[in-house]
């Protein structure tokens, strides 16, 4: 440890209750990795909260030390806003219990817990709620930007479900949200506190109809013109999106698909399952090489992406809104798909609309609900060789695209700096989460996040 880090560590050893661990620690390397390999901070304490009291802790010695402060949920932060360098890392990963009450349809949910945690929680009693779709996800940041899910175009983004909130402030007081803070919480990511309760309500899912569609890529044109006329008119069960990728070897592959570009249509419907069998026709009339779409448990559903997005390798994404799935951005995702490079490079169009499209205004600060689609340009790769030119490529996308944008999705965002957060939200919500930041943090001592700017 350097001199700055021993009287940090000497305060935590001495008012914090929860473990940590230092520089020169046998667990620190691996304590501080995070989701993306392409971060690499090297936080001074990395502070393991056991309790409310542990969190209310943390974040004063952090104040009072005038030192960079990250918080870690789930950890899967494109940008690495759950790390720092030479600064606090609260890890909220092991407060991850979801208690679920049925009777009243809620989840209450600690803040480290994951997709994985809550799904396995609330599945016991036939309930579900919109969450991400990749389980390792934190249920505390995806929630906090947005959170598109599986449900969404049926019961709203998850942040639509989010009935109330526990929060430490920047002075270290417990609060519980009010209408207004709750307001900022549901899309103005982690601006305000840390929030160390969530409650969601909670809807009946179990079985839904849930799969994938994979077709060649040269057949992608043809692929992305039907999805958009068949998703004009799908009913709100109907939630998918559209993937410009790299066939996996997998047993269901076609052996002439392996590692060749595909296009593919993957998600569920969760409604009647003879009524999602007759939604589908139309694009399985289309002609699939490869058809997964079949009943299956809501929770598998939720686990069924996670072999393209392991701990650990390296992520550069870039993501936004469009209004809708034009011939414009269809020949932008042919064009960068076509030269994006193997293996695990990906182009999402995700499906929007629905409930997650009615949600007014005034009671999310979540600012695509305007858009048809959100898209995610996706870079995944290994050799810390390749980053410039990887990254390059993503940004390259994202530049064809922006022309075509309503905004970018804090969650999909992988660059960060000053305006990001303004072009963000525009004008009329991020003047409201700057007044309330400046309610709630006027020091800006949150600010590892798209951060908003306080208006005194």
């Amino acid at each position: 440890m350097t001199t700055t880090h021993e009287p940090l560590a000497a305060s935590f050893d001495a008012a914090f209750a929860g473990s940590i661990s230092t520089p020169g620690d046998p667990d620190y390397d691996t304590a501080r990795a995070i989701w993306n390999g392409v971060i690499d901070g090297h936080p001074a304490v990395i502070a393991r909260c056991s309790s409310t009291a542990d969190v209310v802790a943390a974040v004063n010695l952090t104040r009072t030390a005038g030192v960079p402060l990250a918080i870690r949920a789930g950890g899967h932060s494109l940008p690495g806003f759950s790390s720092c360098d030479d600064g606090v890392v609260i890890d909220l990963t092991r407060l991850r219990t979801v208690t679920v009450d049925p009777d009243r349809g809620l989840a209450f949910v600690e803040p480290g817990a994951t997709w994985a945690d809550f799904d396995a929680a609330t599945a016991n009693h036939g309930l579900a709620s919109t969450g991400g779709l990749i389980s390792s996800t934190g249920v505390a940041g995806l929630t906090l930007g947005g959170g598109i899910g599986w449900l969404q175009r049926k019961y709203g983004l998850a942040c639509d479900n989010l009935r109330s909130a526990q929060v430490v402030t920047a002075d270290g007081d417990l609060i519980e949200a009010d209408d207004e803070l709750l307001w900022g919480l549901r899309g103005g990511g982690g601006n305000f506190g840390v929030v160390t309760r969530f409650v969601f309500d909670l809807h009946p899912v179990s079985t839904v109809l849930g799969g994938l569609l994979m077709f060649p890529f040269d057949r992608a044109g043809e692929v992305l013109h039907a999805f958009r006329a068949w998703a004009a008119d799908a009913p709100d069960e109907a939630s998918l999106l559209a993937a410009v990728n790299f066939a996996p070897p997998e047993p269901f592959v076609p052996l002439e698909l392996v590692g060749q570009r595909v296009v593919a249509l993957v998600g569920c419907w969760c409604g009647d399952l003879a009524d999602g069998e007759r939604a589908l026709q139309p694009l399985r009339a289309l002609g699939p090489a490869v058809d997964l779409f079949g009943p299956m448990p809501y929770v598998a559903l939720q686990g069924m992406l996670d072999g393209g997005a392991p701990h650990g390798l390296r992520n550069y994404f870039r993501g936004g809104f469009v209004a809708d799935l034009s011939d414009e951005v269809i020949a932008v995702v042919l064009e960068h798909g076509a030269v994006m490079p193997a293996p695990m490079s990906q182009i999402h169009l995700h499906q929007m609309g629905g409930a997650a499209g009615r949600v007014g205004a005034s009671t999310s600060s979540f600012s695509g609900r305007a858009a048809a689609y959100t898209y995610n340009l996706i870079g995944t790769w290994t050799d810390p060789a390749e980053d410039a030119e990887r990254i390059a490529g993503v940004r390259a996308a994202a530049a064809a695209m922006s022309p075509l944008s309503l905004g970018s999705y804090v969650n999909f965002e992988g660059e960060t700096g000053a305006g990001r957060a303004r072009a963000t939200y525009g004008p009329e919500i991020y003047n409201r989460l700057s007044r309330l930041k400046g309610q709630y943090d006027p020091a800006n001592l949150f600010r590892r996040n798209q951060n908003v700017q306080p208006t005194p």
